[in-house]
């Protein structure tokens, strides 16, 4: 088996990786740019390849077996453009990592834990037990809305109930009876789901229909303590209607972990946004970290790897995007 791990990304999950195929295999790291004419002969000659993107600036491998994406996105990988021969699968393992994200972020806004660790530190017990005017917040009974309810959407429910949280739906697809789902919204009543929950939590990926899909309207029709949380892609939120949300103070704040400028050649340190939201109290800002964690590598690689065993063994693959000849 020649494989190929392309790219920044994929290299990340090479670790290792020869001890989960069970089988002899000749593995290279590519670097994103194939600059010399080995590594265009090496990608061309592949048998299974580990990226993120596929296009016309890259070489045809034409006895390719197995393009796996070491993700759920596969936006960048022009199918059309790939060999016939080409089965593309891609992997999830990040809805964990992004449910821990989301419920600390949350736990962090009602629990202030470093804020009172810092004023006792200086003899100021500004939350000592004791006064009404020195509690602080709780989640429990608080009420959670998942815009998306797929593998990360179902993650974040089951950590809210175990926090005694109520879960509001809103889904494309109809969702089926639940313990985790106290009531179910269709996307048509968005406006009535972003009023009925304390927190909205953006999930859903990136498409025409939901480009945009949190916008004006739907912060008009949010409580004015409302937050909202983005761990799917930036874009599905708008991005001047969230500025102008946190800005007017609208809503109570935001959690961003998805945006709409990256880091590119030239650009390495680029702020995530045309809008100075670094300016803004009522954000937290991270970059794009919320499913990245070695828990997330490691159950990527054994499905990887998995998926490779069964390509070449002829067996059913797992998550595919496009059966290959």
């Amino acid at each position: 088996m020649r494989i190929i791990f392309h790219g920044e990304n994929a290299a990340s999950f090479s670790h290792g990786f020869a001890d989960l195929l069970g089988g002899p295999a000749e593995i290279q790291l590519l670097p994103d740019v194939l600059e010399t004419e080995a590594e265009q002969a090496a990608y061309a000659q592949a048998q299974a390849i580990i990226g993120v993107k596929f296009d016309a600036s890259l070489p045809v491998p034409a006895g390719l077996k197995l393009f796996h994406v070491p993700g759920a996105g596969y936006d960048a990988v022009n199918l059309d453009l790939l060999p016939a021969s080409a089965a593309v699968c891609n992997c999830f393992g990040h809805e964990q990592a992004i449910a821990e994200y989301v419920m600390s972020a949350l736990l962090a806004r009602a629990i202030p834990l470093t804020d009172a660790d810092r004023r006792l530190r200086q003899g100021d017990w500004a939350y000592w037990a004791g006064a009404p005017e020195r509690v602080h917040d709780e989640i429990a009974g608080r009420t959670i809305g998942l815009l998306g309810f797929g593998h990360i959407g179902k993650a974040i429910a089951a950590r809210a109930k175990a926090f005694e949280m109520q879960v509001h739906v809103a889904n494309r697809s109809p969702v089926a009876p639940s313990p985790l789902v106290d009531r179910a919204f269709t996307l048509d009543q968005l406006a009535a789901f972003c009023g009925s929950v304390d927190v909205v939590v953006v999930s859903v990926p990136l498409t025409e229909e939901t480009k945009g899909i949190v916008g004006a309207a739907a912060f008009a029709a949010m409580r004015p303590d409302a937050v909202v949380v983005n761990v799917g892609r930036g874009p599905t939120i708008d991005e001047e209607a969230l500025y102008d949300a946190l800005k007017s103070r609208r809503i109570g704040g935001a959690i961003i972990d998805t945006w709409y400028r990256y880091p590119q050649a030239g650009d390495a340190t680029p702020l995530p946004s045309k809008l100075p939201f670094h300016e803004l109290s009522n954000v937290l800002m991270t970059p794009h970290m919320s499913g990245w964690t070695s828990g997330t590598i490691r159950r990527r690689q054994a499905v990887i790897a998995g998926n490779i065993r069964r390509r070449f063994s002829g067996e059913p693959l797992e998550n595919v995007v496009r059966r290959g000849q």
